[in-house]
């Protein structure tokens, strides 16, 4: 199997994984606003993302002279370890699909940022610990402070621009209310003249409601922040579990069986991560949840629309993942988990693809920009206290 064993290699792993780490949501908010459902989705997305494990399984896990090798692990006594490492998968698998839910309800930067920071200050203190401290202490936890003021930072910002979005919509009660000629014949400052609407103005808001699968409209953005923290609360615990799968600090595993490889760990992490998935979005079709429309396994078959952006996130968190885990194996799990400062990615993603935070106050502007820069400072803060496992 190949492995990681420089701190050079270790740090590129963590910036490619962050790339495809903050990619891949952008891609899925992208469906759900063309009005694709979560669940067709979501079922399309943990397909390819089972398919990059098993290929990174097939092949970094099968070339090189380190032993064991991917294939061999599979027949041992490694239960204990097979466990932790499904474990794991169970924990980020809840987590995704919140998250899917959430971004909805309070947008893709703010549900980045908040699951990020409780993944960081949970997950990394714990990894510290779990790696006998193989990272700079006086550096590392530096850095989980500046995640806990970009939390701050980051629910400002979503309490800022909903304010911002309130006062656009004032005299639009409420969607049903708001007819054609209304959009067509709003006054030209409110983006409600002919034409295509302008982002970032209260047609834009109305037509983006009309059109997406999740309905957000009249409804209170408690639910939606209560769905992230669960999802921040999940998250926090899948590094940890795939740590103990891969190095076994509490001796689990029978005198002379090998440790899990990153690869193996890696492919039962992502087996249980997508056998629940699948019938939790299964149930979901036919009992769906937050008022999503009815569906069934035929119309998820039948449902193309999106189905290549679909299978593309999965593929983007798949091989996030892998990368993620084979930067922490070398560098240690703690510093790996800069990776989290993926919502440097998903609010430019955001602001790109979306237009959210556009004709937003100066005061929304000047915490955006806050909340960004704190995530640069974290993740350069977190990389600078990369260790070497031995």
């Amino acid at each position: 199997m190949y492995m990681i064993e420089s701190k050079g290699g270790a740090i590129s792993c963590m910036l490619l994984a962050l790339l495809f780490l903050g990619t891949w949501p952008a891609i899925m908010t992208l469906t759900e606003r063309r009005g694709r459902l979560p669940q067709h989705t979501y079922l399309d997305y943990t397909i390819t993302n089972l398919l990059a494990a098993v290929i990174i399984a097939f092949t970094l896990g099968q070339i090189g002279p380190s032993r064991p090798n991917f294939i061999t692990q599979l027949s041992q006594d490694n239960w204990q370890s097979v466990m932790f490492a499904m474990a794991g998968g169970i924990v980020l698998s809840l987590g995704n699909l919140a998250t899917q839910y959430a971004w909805a309800f309070v947008g893709l930067s703010v549900t980045e940022v908040i699951t990020a920071s409780i993944t960081v200050v949970i997950g990394t203190t714990l990894n510290y610990f779990l790696d006998d401290r193989i990272n700079r202490a006086e550096v590392l936890f530096p850095g989980v402070a500046c995640f806990l003021i970009a939390v701050c930072f980051g629910s400002a910002v979503h309490k800022s621009n909903a304010a911002d979005n309130k006062s656009k919509l004032q005299g639009f009660k409420s969607l049903e209310t708001t007819s054609s000629f209304q959009i067509e014949t709003g006054p030209a400052d409110s983006g409600l003249a002919k034409g295509k609407a302008k982002e970032g103005t209260a047609a834009y808001l109305i037509e983006l409601e009309k059109q997406r699968a999740i309905k957000v409209f009249e409804k209170s953005t408690i639910i939606g922040l209560a769905i992230t923290f669960f999802a921040g609360i999940c998250f926090s615990l899948f590094s940890p579990a795939f740590n103990l799968a891969t190095n076994d600090q509490w001796h689990t595993l029978k005198h002379g069986v090998p440790k899990l490889n990153v690869y193996t760990a890696f492919f039962y992490f992502s087996i249980s991560a997508f056998v629940l998935a699948l019938i939790l979005n299964i149930r979901f079709l036919y009992w769906p949840i937050l008022g999503l429309p009815k569906s069934s396994f035929r119309a998820y078959l039948n449902d193309w629309n999106g189905r290549g952006w679909s299978f593309l996130a999965g593929f983007l968190c798949g091989f996030g993942n892998g990368l993620q885990f084979m930067g922490g194996q070398a560098a240690g799990y703690a510093a790996a988990d800069a990776v989290q400062a993926l919502p440097l990615v998903s609010t430019f993603w955001g602001i790109l693809l979306f237009g959210e935070y556009r004709r937003s106050s100066r005061r929304t502007y000047v915490l955006l920009i806050s909340m960004l820069f704190m995530f640069i400072v974290a993740v350069a803060v977190l990389m600078a206290s990369s260790g070497h496992r031995k």
